[in-house]
């Protein structure tokens, strides 16, 4: 019954693994120059919710780095097969949209996860870490990942040739994670831009995410996790009924 979804599966990762060099490699390497960078140039000055600057970044360069990662898996393996024309051998197979989904959006989640843990094992020896609450790390890296994920299948889908999946990119999703409290805690933003940060679903991802870590956070992780959890079934909502009606696909 799953056969179909296997298959799609293991090509997926086969996919980006066969170039992790460049898939997994490349971002933990620009993570540890984000990290290099900003904690050398701040560490000495700024303390947030009393963690030192460095290790309170580095949580966020992990979940950032997986993030993104999730969302290029699956959104550059769809427009390639779509520019190429080889998404023909994925749709004539008898497998259900349900399957495709889920296959594309876990080999997401890996490829992010994968890329975030090697963050974690490069960056963690050059800033003092502690683990409080392992549990919340591993849901919101999880359910961030399958979001983005899901968000790179609707670009991939919507998108007919790589400069508008790079527009995708450049003017949604780099400005959902970059300003999302990676690099700073949304209390030392203006009223206003606390508020503006609120509707931006990533930085409940992150702030979550980083209470794993310290136990301190902007909002509480409950209150994180239900934001996080209605945002990944609404995309996947809006996803799954593409996927049913070929939209661009099909077509």
């Amino acid at each position: 019954m799953l056969s179909g979804f296997r298959t799609l599966l293991y090509k997926e990762l086969l996919r980006f693994w066969k170039v992790s060099f460049q898939t997994v490699g490349a971002p933990v390497l620009t993570a540890l120059l984000y990290l290099l960078i900003f904690s050398h140039v701040l560490e000495s000055h700024v303390q947030v919710h009393g963690v030192p600057y460095g290790a309170f970044l580095i949580p966020g360069l992990v979940i950032m780095s997986a993030l993104q990662n999730a969302f290029a898996n699956s959104s550059s393996s769809l427009i390639q097969s779509k520019v190429t024309g080889s998404v023909v051998f994925v749709l004539l197979p008898p497998i259900s949209y349900v399957e495709f989904f889920i296959a594309y959006v876990v080999a997401a989640m890996l490829r992010g996860v994968m890329v975030g843990v090697g963050v974690l094992l490069v960056t963690m020896w050059l800033a003092p870490l502690t683990f409080v609450a392992p549990h919340w790390i591993l849901v919101f890296i999880v359910l961030g990942g399958g979001i983005m994920g899901t968000l790179g299948m609707i670009a991939g889908i919507w998108a007919d040739k790589f400069d508008q999946l790079a527009g995708f990119q450049n003017f949604l999703i780099m400005p959902l994670t970059m300003l999302s409290g990676v690099f700073y805690s949304i209390h030392s933003l203006p009223e206003f831009w606390q508020l503006v940060s609120r509707f931006n679903p990533v930085f409940y991802m992150i702030d979550g995410f980083r209470f794993g870590f310290f136990g301190v956070s902007d909002v509480a992780p409950e209150n994180s996790l239900v934001v996080v959890t209605a945002s990944l079934l609404l995309v996947s909502a809006a996803t799954l009924a593409l996927l049913r009606s070929g939209y661009k696909l099909r077509s």
